[in-house]
């Protein structure tokens, strides 16, 4: 968020989410689901699985180095399945779609850097931190890459309103399918939130849209009224609609042709609605179908800690952290912190206290948040973050009364 955004009258910001039926974020269930059959079975798998879709047609693809057996097309069908593919009227299910695989061993190149970092093959490791009880040797990052992590006081999970919401309304319009409380829902479906600001402080609700796919046959009418009195306000708390609030359903006028027979579907390419709908900075890299040695989600989760237990310990109300690695190193090479003008404590101090008191090195982070563990298909629908109805370890705040304590007189616990 910019200066101006905190000073000015009014702002509006939007953020968007989309249901576990969206053909990007089936690709990404798919990839996660991968990954924690691999770790389940074999815990130091090393993973990076891309998934495709298309009409009639799921490609997994991508480097795994493990010891895990897999039957890829079972797994993927499960998947489809449970998403709610289920029926060959929607242009795409289960039992008919086709599955290709084309997956290799992760580069020799890459691996001897992760499996022993510059640091250790430089000898600059300091013993008392080598070796961890999990690790053997010191891991380097599996990419070079810059990774950021956000927390604002705008909602109890310290994310940003506006993604919170749209979050909310994404997994109603799934609920009011599954359970048959708007019968005629089909698996795909999108949402967009806009909230109004008034000097960096959330109003009101300005807009909702939804697209929800749906049988043909239901009258337009008909689906606005059910989204906006079934979904929308079971998904929003009534303090943020007003008389004034808008409402747009299915813009196009009708949303029967979707899933991978409406588009086309690829692992990654929902990154802003996984972590913070545009409202903080993204480094750019995807998090689904990558092993914890891969720093783009390791990382990105350790910098979510980190901003999370920044704000919950009072040291500020609006926080930001960009960490950055090089591929084979075990420190990041750079660490950034932004208050945004609303620190209790100077930027410095924050930086300072985070440096003694959290390690960044992807062999700490992976022990921190015990990460060889196949945890990773849950967070693949709905976010990585502020997920309250997940126990994710990188949520947790047991670091906050430390940097609040540590920080001194000035900053009490939120």
């Amino acid at each position: 968020m910019t200066t101006s955004f905190m000073t000015a009258d009014e702002v509006l910001f939007t953020s968007e989410s989309v249901t576990e039926g969206h053909p990007d974020k089936l690709c990404d269930q798919i990839s996660d689901a991968m990954l924690d059959e691999c770790i389940k079975q074999d815990p130091e798998s090393r993973v990076a699985c891309e998934t495709a879709t298309t009409t009639g047609t799921i490609i997994v693809c991508g480097e795994i180095t493990t010891k895990a057996w897999v039957d890829v097309p079972t797994m993927v069908r499960g998947v489809v399945k449970e998403i709610g593919y289920i029926d060959a009227e929607y242009g795409f299910d289960y039992q008919s779609c086709g599955i290709l695989t084309a997956i290799k061993e992760q580069s020799k190149e890459i691996a001897q850097g992760v499996d022993r970092s510059i640091e250790e093959r430089a000898g600059t490791v300091p013993s008392r931190l080598n070796p961890r009880p999990s690790e053997p040797h010191e891991l380097g990052a599996g990419d070079q890459g810059m990774m950021f992590g956000f927390a604002v006081r705008e909602t109890p999970e310290l994310m940003p309103l506006p993604i919170t919401l749209a979050h909310r309304v994404a997994r109603e319009l799934a609920e009011a399918r599954r359970r048959r409380s708007i019968p005629y829902l089909r698996p795909d479906g999108k949402t967009q939130v806009t909230v109004q600001y008034e000097r960096g402080v959330p109003k009101r609700v300005h807009t909702v849209v939804v697209a929800a796919q749906h049988d043909p046959d239901v009258s337009h009418s008909r689906i606005e009224a059910d989204i906006r009195d079934v979904v929308v306000k079971a998904a929003i708390p009534a303090q943020w609609l007003d008389a004034k609030t808008k409402y747009i359903v299915n813009g196009t006028g009708a949303f029967t042709i979707g899933g991978p027979m409406g588009d086309a579907g690829l692992t990654g390419r929902k990154i802003i609605v996984d972590t913070y709908g545009g409202y903080a900075r993204h480094g750019g890299g995807a998090f689904s179908g990558k092993d914890p040695t891969k720093v783009d989600r390791s990382a990105a989760y350790a910098a979510r800690y980190v901003a999370k237990n920044v704000v919950h310990a009072g040291l500020a109300d609006r926080f930001e952290v960009q960490i950055a690695y090089v591929i084979g190193g075990a420190r990041p090479i750079s660490l950034n912190v932004e208050t945004f003008g609303t620190g209790q404590v100077s930027d410095e101090k924050i930086r300072a206290l985070i440096d003694e008191h959290f390690d960044f090195r992807p062999g700490a982070i992976i022990d921190r948040f015990q990460m060889r563990r196949p945890i990773y298909r849950q967070t693949a629908s709905y976010g990585h973050f502020g997920r309250p109805d997940l126990d994710l370890p990188w949520e947790r705040l047991e670091l906050a009364p430390v940097l609040a304590r540590a920080a001194g007189a000035k900053a009490a616990l939120a």
